[in-house]
């Protein structure tokens, strides 16, 4: 029997394109800091490429971000016209979480957030239920990252966006005090220990591929996965806000030398740092049943889910040897498992998942201008 031909990522979004985008613009970008001396500050060079942007002003730094959810929502709007449900509330976490997760690498404490809703149309609104629960989770996601809610704008934009879809997105600042909590990599060397932190399913990465998937199923999103779960459901588990993790690590002196939310590349981001190093893993966190049916039901290769998904670990701490079992047990006490996962080594560029056979090249990764 022919083989049967493998789904990958690349099909539906294409990072080869969009990535010198996002380094032209980082180019463009850098261009302007000189607008900053308006203001007595100064930009933090090496926070361009990083998952959030850092400026100096005086006895701390500041730090920005914006982010989106994507198709998530679509899923959400899909599983309500099997079960009845929402799913907003989950929805609006993720939407916060996306915004924190990667706020928090660079050793920012979130302090306030504004949310942009964009709709297709205004009857968007008329349902109530999806409404309060999409308002009412996004209040209690900014609880969770200890975070002010200031506001947002809700945009109709006929024409642009579907008429019943909403496209979720958010900025956010967060303070940097004291500036010793400045995270870029700069620390970042050989023999640091890598410890990898639960993910509870797919968060909100690798998710235009999941629905494709969807697509090819007789049931769609309620078909059944081997644990009884529907497929939609699981993809609708929310991401887990890892902000007061983070904080208490800090607050605990951990010595953090350096941080990933992985999410867009998957596992290739565990390299996100400029640091020419070599990255092995060796003990991996369990894989949740949606991954193995994304995998089975693609059919998608163990490499390409590597590289598009988180596979059961949404962020990574680089920390020394000696800090590792103290960052797990950390953890626990926030309610969360962690998995001393790996090490930092002397090599070139990679990531290299030893159990898998997987290696990523530096190649893979083309973030930084």
């Amino acid at each position: 029997m022919p083989q049967k031909k493998t789904l990958t990522y690349k099909q539906i979004v294409n990072y080869d394109i969009m990535d010198p985008f996002k380094r032209t613009a980082q180019l463009e970008g850098l261009k302007t800091a000189k607008n900053l001396r308006f203001s007595g500050m100064k930009e933090i060079v090496a926070s361009r490429g990083e998952s959030a942007y850092v400026v100096d002003q005086g006895d701390s730094y500041l730090a920005i971000v914006e982010e989106c959810l994507g198709t998530k929502s679509l899923i959400a709007d899909a599983m309500y016209k099997i079960t009845g449900k929402t799913y907003y509330q989950s929805i609006a976490q993720d939407s916060v979480a996306y915004i924190v997760n990667d706020l928090i690498t660079v050793g920012a404490q979130p302090t306030a957030i504004v949310a942009y809703w964009a709709m297709g149309n205004s009857e968007w609104f008329t349902n109530k239920k999806r409404m309060r629960d999409l308002v009412k989770g996004w209040a209690k996601a900014c609880d969770a990252a200890g975070a002010v809610w200031g506001g947002g704008e809700t945009p109709v934009l006929n024409g642009i966006i579907n008429k019943d879809a909403v496209d979720l997105a958010g900025a956010s600042f967060g303070i940097i005090k004291p500036k010793t909590r400045l995270t870029l990599g700069e620390k970042l060397t050989v023999g640091d220990v890598i410890v990898l932190l639960e993910s509870k399913g797919i968060q909100s990465n690798g998710v235009s591929l999941a629905r494709r998937i969807a697509e090819k199923l007789p049931k769609g999103y309620a078909t059944k996965m081997a644990n009884g779960k529907m497929y939609g459901e699981a993809l609708l588990v929310p991401t887990i806000i890892y902000v007061k993790l983070i904080r208490d690590l800090f607050d605990k002196k951990i010595d953090l030398h350096y941080m990933a939310n992985i999410t867009g590349h998957g596992w290739r981001k565990i390299m996100r740092s400029s640091k020419k190093l070599t990255y092995r893993l060796t003990n991996l966190p369990p894989i949740p049943e949606v991954f193995h049916f994304i995998m089975k039901k693609g059919p998608i290769d163990i490499k390409e889910a590597y590289g598009d998904f988180n596979m059961g670990a949404g962020f990574a701490v680089f920390v020394p040897e000696k800090e590792a079992q103290k960052v797990v047990q950390i953890a626990k006490k926030n309610g969360l498992k962690a998995y001393i996962a790996g090490q930092v080594e002397k090599g070139p560029k990679q990531v290299i998942i030893e159990p898998k056979n997987i290696i990523f090249s530096e190649d893979s990764l083309k973030i930084r201008s």
